[in-house]
């Protein structure tokens, strides 16, 4: 797979279909594989200002709390591939437009093509909808295990949305909750 992540890597890092994007990002960040031991994945919206400057993924504040969540879930993020939706950053942090996600679509799903996770956790809204459609809503579809196109997948909160609501905000709790699905998911599926 080394060898096929790189070919792929390489292609996702020479893309220009997003103008705006293209002409605001320092790098691209196509994400990583980890050693995928237990088969997950972990699909964020986008690569924030620090992504950006390091070319990898979850690299600010929100990943730090993604990686003390799964820790806490019993997962560890070297195990996990950890992926976005859109490859390059928005300019001011803003949401991904659709035509931008779009662009980026070949390029996730020939990243889960390639890992064939057995789980994947989407974060944040531009994540779910990514799997679950235009009309999803985090708290419509939260807690539960959908099945994509032969894959289960499980939406929750983007980190970011639980440093912004707070250690009692909704969102921590969910993101915890779910991810503590994702654990027993796995753990059932060994």
């Amino acid at each position: 797979m080394t060898g096929d992540w790189d070919d792929l890597t390489a292609r996702i890092r020479a893309c220009v279909l997003c103008k705006d994007l293209v002409a605001s990002r320092n790098t691209v960040v196509p994400g990583e594989p980890g050693m995928f031991t237990r088969r997950l994945a972990v699909v964020g919206e986008a690569p924030g200002a620090q992504e950006d400057a390091a070319g990898r993924p979850f690299v600010g504040l929100s990943g730090q709390l993604l990686d003390q969540l799964l820790a806490d879930a019993g997962l560890a993020r070297h195990e996990t591939a950890v992926l976005s939706a859109i490859k390059c950053r928005p300019p001011g942090n803003r949401t991904p437009r659709a035509a931008e996600v779009d662009n980026c679509r070949p390029w996730l799903a020939a990243q889960l093509d390639l890992l064939n996770p057995r789980l994947i956790v989407a974060l944040g809204l531009t994540a779910a909808t990514w799997f679950l459609g235009p009309r999803t809503t985090l708290a419509g579809v939260r807690g539960v295990v959908h099945e994509v196109d032969g894959r289960s997948v499980v939406a929750t909160y983007h980190p970011s949305a639980a440093i912004r609501f707070g250690p009692n905000g909704k969102p921590l709790a969910a993101l915890r909750d779910d991810l503590a699905l994702a654990a027993r998911l796995l753990g059932d599926a060994l």
